[in-house]
Parts: C-alpha cells; sequence; structure tokens
C-alpha cells in the first residue's frame, strides 16, 4: 500500500488487541480470552489513527513501497494498549504525608476527615495556590502517569468546594488538555466534601443554582470543556437525596454521571447510579448485591479502586461477583494526596493479589473498560484500525509482565505512543529508524 505513513512498529513478539470487534466493553467472557496476535506488526498514519494491525509478513506485504517516518524494531517485545486510568485528583497542593502515619496507627479516614485534616486540608492549600503552580504540578503528575504507561486519564477539580477554586482547577485541567501530549477525560467534582460553614443542602443549592450553570457559560464560550460531573456520596458528606439532585441536575446540562459512591457506607448508590443512567460509580466497596445487579442492568461501569482499599484497610471490592453478574468492570488508580500511586500497572497487580482477578481481566479493566467509564471505547481502550493510536511497547517476549512485575514497569517499558508520537522512549532501548 504506497504512501506516506507515521509510524510502524513490527515484528512483536505478542500485540494484544484487547478487542479483535469493536466492542465498546468486554464482560466477564470476553475479559478472560483476549485476543493476542504472535509475530505482529501495526501501523499509525500521520493523523494518528491506528491504519492496520497484522501478522508482520502481512503487514509487510501490504505496506510494501510505503514511506514512514518512524519505524520501531518490536522484536522480543510486547505491543499493548495504552493503560486508560478511569479515576484521578491530580490537581491540588500541599501533602499529606503527615497523615499516613495517623492512618498507620489506626485512625480511620472520616476521623482523620473531622480532626480537620483529609480534604479539607487540601482544600485550604489548593485554595491558596496560584493557577501557574497548580499547572506545573499536575503536568509533572501526569508526565510520571504516562511513563507508567497511561495515556488516558480521568482528572477530577474537587479540591475548591468553593466556585472561584474549582473553576481555577477547571481551567488548569483544560490547559493540561490542550497542551500536553496526554488523552485527558476533566470532571467537575465540587461535591467532594461539604465546605466549611455550610450544610449539604446549602453547598448542594450553591452546586445547583451557582456552580453548574457557570460551567455550562464556560463551556458554550469554549473556555472550559467538562466531561463529567461527580459527587461524593457518602454518610456524613452529600446523602443519596442531595447526591441525585445534583447528579441529575449535571445530566440536564449534558455531564455524563460518574461518581463516588459505597465507599466507606453502604449508601445505595449502585442502585442510585443504575437509576440516573450513570456511565460509571467509583469505590463501590460496600455496594449491595441489588446494586451490583442493578448496575449490570444499567450498563453503569463499576470503576474499582484497589489502591483505595490497600491504603486505606477497607474491604475489597466484590470484584468475582461484579464480573459473575455481568457488570462492566474497570480500574483507575485514585491517585490522590490520600492514595499517593501514579502507577496502573501496579494497580493491576493489587486487582489480581488483592481482588481475585486475572491478568487478562485486570488488563481489560485497564484499557477497553476504563475508557468506556469515561465515554471514550469508541477511540481508546484497544489496537484496532480507526482507533486513537495509543499504544505501549514493553521489553519481554509475554505481556503479562507488565502485571506480573510489581512496580517493575520503569524498565519494563520501552516507548509510550499516543496518537503515533513516541512521547517516551527508555534511554536504554535500542536506536529508533527515521526515515
Amino acid at each position: 500500500m504506497a504512501g506516506a505513513y507515521g509510524l510502524l512498529l513490527e515484528n512483536a513478539e505478542q500485540l494484544v488487541l484487547v478487542c479483535g470487534r469493536g466492542e465498546k466493553y468486554l464482560l466477564q467472557e470476553g475479559a478472560g480470552r483476549l485476543p493476542v496476535l504472535p509475530h505482529a506488526s501495526l501501523v499509525v498514519g500521520r493523523d494518528g489513527l491506528i491504519k492496520a494491525v497484522g501478522q508482520a509478513d502481512a503487514i509487510r506485504s501490504q505496506f510494501s513501497g510505503a514511506l514512514f517516518d518512524r519505524v520501531i524494531d518490536c522484536s522480543g517485545k510486547c505491543i499493548l494498549p495504552g493503560l486508560v486510568d478511569a479515576h484521578t485528583h491530580p490537581v491540588w497542593a500541599g501533602d499529606r504525608v503527615h497523615e499516613f502515619a495517623m492512618k498507620l496507627a489506626g485512625a480511620s479516614y472520616m476521623e482523620i476527615h473531622e480532626a480537620g485534616g483529609g480534604i479539607h486540608f487540601t482544600v485550604e492549600h489548593t485554595r491558596n495556590a496560584s493557577e501557574e503552580e497548580l499547572f506545573n504540578t499536575l503536568k509533572h503528575r501526569l508526565e510520571r502517569m504516562r511513563l507508567a504507561g497511561s495515556t488516558l486519564v480521568e482528572c477530577k477539580s474537587g479540591y475548591g468546594l468553593n466556585l472561584e477554586t474549582e473553576l481555577k482547577m477547571l481551567r488548569v485541567i483544560e490547559r493540561a488538555k490542550r497542551s500536553m501530549d496526554i488523552g485527558i477525560s476533566s470532571t467537575y467534582c465540587g461535591a467532594h466534601s461539604v465546605p466549611k460553614g455550610k450544610t449539604a443542602t446549602e453547598a448542594t443549592d450553591d452546586i445547583i443554582n451557582n456552580h453548574l450553570p457557570k460551567l455550562k457559560e464556560l463551556k458554550l464560550c469554549g473556555e472550559i470543556d467538562v466531561d463529567n460531573i461527580d459527587v461524593f456520596c457518602e454518610k456524613g458528606v452529600f446523602d443519596v437525596d442531595s447526591t441525585r439532585r445534583i447528579l441529575q441536575a449535571g445530566k440536564d446540562m449534558g455531564l455524563q454521571i460518574n461518581f463516588h459512591g459505597d465507599e466507606l457506607h453502604p449508601m445505595k448508590s449502585a442502585e442510585l447510579g443504575a437509576e440516573l443512567g450513570a456511565q460509571a460509580i467509583s469505590h463501590l466497596e460496600e455496594a449491595s448485591d441489588e446494586g451490583i445487579t442493578a448496575m449490570a442492568r444499567a450498563k453503569c461501569a463499576a470503576v474499582l479502586l484497589p489502591t483505595t482499599a490497600y491504603m486505606l484497610r477497607l474491604n475489597q471490592p466484590q470484584a468475582r461477583k461484579m464480573l459473575k453478574e455481568g457488570v462492566i468492570v474497570a480500574l483507575g488508580s485514585d491517585f490522590n494526596p490520600n492514595a499517593y500511586c501514579f502507577s496502573m500497572p501496579m494497580v493491576m497487580h493489587l486487582a489480581c493479589v488483592n481482588m481475585k482477578m486475572s491478568m487478562n481481566e485486570a488488563l481489560a479493566a485497564a484499557t477497553i473498560n476504563a475508557a468506556y467509564a469515561l465515554g471514550k471505547s469508541d477511540t481508546h481502550g484497544s489496537i484496532e484500525p480507526g482507533k486513537q493510536g495509543d499504544v505501549i511497547v514493553i521489553n519481554s517476549t509475554r505481556w503479562e509482565h507488565l502485571i506480573y512485575q510489581f512496580g517493575g514497569h520503569q524498565a519494563l517499558i520501552d516507548y509510550v505512543i499516543v496518537r503515533g508520537k513516541i512521547v517516551y522512549k527508555n534511554e536504554k532501548c535500542g536506536i529508533m529508524s527515521s526515515y
């Protein structure tokens, strides 16, 4: 096939498609048997989209005479879709390293919260930070996520709790979305906690009457384009009725519902999400059996966060029950001051060990299903012609090493590629040809 193309990745030992028939998500059966091509090659066009994938000999024949801007010999290596992190809180100032010692000494999340720590500690520092400071720290954090293989990341606001600071955070996310080589799905999370001096009802009214109309105005004039709306539905924070009001108002202005639910206490958040047509619900450590069934019927994704359950010593989400019931299971790092993890490979490892997921299921959850949770599985999450050319190349003859090597991604990942552009190259990998 004559012509000029952006990138050829050739002769990979294994190429993990994840999906091969345009699936928007994978349930238990599909996730358990991911399609893997041996001795395969991949072509990405100059437009950043995948043009062809197949056996190396077939691709070589199909594109004989074609010109490529870059060619990478992937002999002895594996190609996988770029990882998708479906839940992060990456915009904030200050840190809470001192709280880690309190947790280790037995203090609960809510005890720290009620003592003036937790979210409110971060809110104070974030309100005082400049927009430039917040952007620089966000840029650094996203770069670290990208080094670990993440090419699409959900980014939340939520450490402002007043309109001024929430907008400051969303402007920072928008700036990163427009300037960085990484996919971003932005989430308004002004209902992350009840601001000091307000009741939950007052905070709910403020969000519905002031925050959301301003977001709609800024979206219409092209300043800030928010994708999702989030609420921390939890005992002592926003109850089910307040959560319903905020999420419905967000949905009415075109935002996807993607919220925190059933983390510390059973709140019937899963049932609420299914009722409202939520795209996804995160956490779900305390989800009820009825809620799990309702999510499966509603095709509402469960974004499970194994780092949070691990660090806060919570009950593990019922991943196996969810998979058996037909829930679309996705994964996220929950990167935030309370769960400081940039690495989706480590998240997948924890999901396998602590939540009893298989490696195939974990990879599906960190690619196509995480993309579905963000409403982006038509463009991300698998290696298929027409999708965005987001892939990673690992220096191993078996793709499972990405999960098996706990904390080993720094040496294992050779290339991270976004829209066909090499955004990270491990200094130790081979010389790249250029034509």
